[in-house]
């Protein structure tokens, strides 16, 4: 009895496999949109230091 309660908690906890992949995407935006703030920081700041 307290095996089918834990495959079933099991079952419920895991994320289904689009919910996962929406959230690597996620991570994935997030990784792209710091390194291109980073770019225009650095691409600014170069502008500035020629100046």
């Amino acid at each position: 009895m307290a095996e089918g309660r834990f495959s079933r908690l099991v079952r419920e906890s895991v994320l289904p496999s689009s919910c996962i992949r929406e959230l690597t995407m996620a991570d994935v935006a997030f990784v792209v949109t710091t390194i291109a703030v980073f770019a225009l920081v650095a691409f600014i700041a170069k502008g500035v230091a020629r100046l």
